[in-house]
């Protein structure tokens, strides 16, 4: 109880009711408090709710609460059964009957809130039988079925896009990129039409490069319809191949087999497709169809909460266990120990369950042959596509097998001369490694000589020489390539820049004289513009008033033309109930008996008498069939014995018949063969 009232405070601490209770100020709640608390959260759930209870009598509050608590399928604990010490308490304001009350809604305020939501407008009114005789009565009553109907779908729909991941912003985001695209291309397109515009005979290049992009989307297309058909004659081939394959395997078959396995193989096939028939697939498909029903069942059904499915497990596992209570106990009673038909039964049911085991692994091996067929067929096409033609068979194959041979022996050959030229390439390298060591043997004894002379590392110093003067002549030869080449751009540029100062003079001028207007024209625009925003905003101001003035001329005449019509409407209701009041006082006044028994109070009489004559039939009734009851259930299970017992007598008798027509078969076929 302490975790519960903890968990009320923390919950009404919280937005949207911030009370900034404790433990302490919470339990010392008066009972109104609790009430006119009681009634905030339910105002929260359902914004009607939300109101002062100061203002409206207790009971009137309580019927308020229990309406809205029958809608939102709340069901009172076990210590509070009775519903009219419920009611006391609710209306008292009793701690014991508010607080589980609270508990409850604070738990479940987001899914109590949409019940609520949906309940505005699939709870559905009621209306008596004799205002459904008229006939504008029954059409609006079938309207707002429809209109329910409906709204029902389109609340499905709204779930299943709230659930699918689709986000407005997402969507918005994409339609901005695509309209930036859009602009983008619009852009292009244009900058490229003005380009076109410039060059000669434009109209009909573009003519020239639209039955181009033509001619290449037919040839496309004519390369996928070649493509397409390529493919079909491939599958035709494959189909062709199979269906060579399967009469070579008839044949050979046939060749090999005698009658009496060909009829054997004829006769498991049949027998294996009867019980697939007769047997496996009706059974399967009864308990597709009953999990089809169960499942289009639980959908049709309401949204259920946690504590619901709660509550059916614990429903399903009280009566799974009372359901192998009776199963034992009519074990027990209808079939003893010593009974003679238990080990049959037992034998029957073990042969039954293995002939189903056979059939689905007959099934499944049939399954995983189709798939070993599909697979090979993949394989061949893919190798179809890798090597561009057919799987070779039979001579092709050895052709192709004798080929290979051929192009390894030369292979092989190719391979021996590379490891000469490897041999080769090796000796070489050596070659070079001693030549290496040599010269830098007598590099050294060149220097030992140039110490000795005292010109050291003249060698060196001439050969930096020769390659720095070598280097010299190279970068002079590319200077004066490059100057020249500087000096021909820079006469290049200057005539250019000649050329453009001669062609802008007259454009430069006249830019001057547009920059000089253009300013005027500024100027002018802006004084406009402050003129018009001046005008805009009063008038803004003047339409903004007028609005609000007709916005609430609006709503005043619709208001009142809703109170005209429900004026009407309830005048019109009385009126006919003052009509019918008359009819009725008229004709129960009346001395005539025919006009007596057409009143409805008479009518409503004899419904009771006749009601109470049929109850009275009904008890009769029951009672003799209660009496009964016992002698008829001993009568049916003889009869059913008697029936199994008869069932099992035919069987033994077709299996009788059976065995002697084989037997007969079996002579005859042994006198034919004598006569042979």
């Amino acid at each position: 109880m302490s975790d519960q009232i903890q968990f009320i405070v923390e919950k009404l601490n919280q937005e949207p009711f911030r009370k900034n209770y404790n433990l302490i100020t919470f339990d010392s709640l008066g009972s109104m408090q609790l009430l006119q608390l009681l009634s905030d959260v339910l105002g929260e759930i359902d914004p009607k709710h939300a109101v002062d209870i100061r203002e409206e009598l207790p009971e009137q509050t309580a019927k308020r609460m229990l309406s809205l608590l029958g809608i939102l399928k709340y069901k009172p604990p076990g210590s509070v059964s009775d519903l009219s010490t419920f009611r006391q308490g609710l209306v008292t304001g009793s701690k014991p009957v508010i607080h589980p009350v609270l508990h409850w809604l604070l738990q479940r305020t987001n899914e109590l809130k949409k019940r609520a939501y949906l309940a505005r407008f699939l709870v559905k009114l009621e209306v008596p039988a004799e205002f459904l005789h008229d006939d504008t009565v029954a059409d609006i009553n079938k309207q707002y079925e429809e209109l329910m109907e409906a709204f029902k779908n389109l609340h499905k729909e709204c779930e299943q896009l709230k659930t699918s991941g689709l986000s407005t912003a997402e969507i918005r985001r994409d339609i901005d990129a695509m309209e930036e695209e859009k602009d983008q291309l619009v852009k292009r397109v244009e900058r490229l039409k003005k380009r076109v515009e410039t060059v000669q005979n434009h109209p009909r290049i573009l003519e020239i490069a639209r039955q181009l992009r033509l001619e290449k989307e037919r040839e496309e297309s004519l390369a996928q319809q070649k493509q397409e058909q390529k493919t079909q004659l491939f599958h035709a081939e494959q189909r062709l191949q199979r269906a060579q394959l399967q009469l070579k395997e008839m044949l050979h078959a046939v060749v090999d087999s005698k009658p009496e396995s060909l009829m054997k193989k004829l006769e498991e096939e049949i027998n294996f497709n009867t019980y697939l028939v007769t047997e496996k697939i009706p059974r399967e498909l009864e308990s597709k169809k009953n999990s089809t029903y169960i499942l289009q069942k639980v959908a049709a059904e309401p949204a259920m909460s946690q504590s619901d499915l709660n509550v059916l497990e614990s429903k399903i596992n009280e009566v799974n266990a009372q359901m192998n209570q009776l199963i034992e106990k009519r074990m027990m009673k209808y079939e003893p120990a010593d009974s003679k038909f238990s080990m049959y039964r037992q034998q029957a049911s073990i042969m039954s369950r293995k002939k189903e085991a056979k059939a689905e692994q007959l099934q499944a091996a049939k399954e995983e042959l189709s798939s070993v067929e599909k697979q090979v067929q993949q394989k061949t096409s893919q190798a179809h596509e890798l090597e561009g033609s057919e799987v070779l068979k039979g001579d092709e194959l050895k052709h192709y097998v004798n080929k290979l041979r051929s192009k390894s022996t030369l292979y092989k050959k190719k391979r021996l001369e590379v490891a000469e030229i490897t041999a080769e390439y090796g000796i070489l390298q050596r070659t070079e490694e001693l030549l290496k060591q040599r010269h830098e043997a007598i590099q050294q004894q060149l220097e030992a000589i140039e110490d000795k002379k005292g010109i050291s590392g003249y060698s060196y110093t001439q050969e930096e020489l020769e390659r720095v003067s070598a280097v010299k002549s190279e970068m002079d030869e590319m200077k004066g390539r490059t100057l020249d080449n500087m000096s021909e751009m820079v006469k290049k540029l200057n005539s250019m820049v000649a050329e453009k100062k001669a062609s802008l003079a007259p454009v430069i001028r006249e830019l001057r004289q547009l920059r000089q207007k253009c300013q005027e024209l500024t100027q002018e625009c802006d004084e406009k513009k402050m003129q018009y925003n001046s005008c805009a905003a009063g008038l803004e101001s003047n339409r903004s008033a007028l609005e609000q003035e007709v916005k609430g001329l609006l709503e005043e005449c619709v208001q009142e033309e809703s109170n005209y019509h429900y004026i009407n409407c309830m005048k019109r209701n009385l009126e006919i109930q003052l009509q019918r009041a008359k009819e009725e006082m008229k004709a129960y006044v009346s001395s005539d008996p025919q006009e007596r028994r057409k009143t409805i109070r008479e009518q409503y009489t004899r419904m009771i008498l006749e009601q109470e004559n049929l109850g009275k039939k009904l008890r009769e009734k029951q009672k003799v069939v209660r009496e009964n009851h016992g002698p008829n259930m001993k009568q049916i299970k003889m009869w059913q014995d008697f029936e199994q017992l008869m069932e099992c007598k035919r069987e033994c008798f077709l299996k009788q018949q059976n065995q002697a027509a084989i037997g007969q078969v079996i002579q005859e076929g042994g006198k034919d063969r004598l006569v042979l």
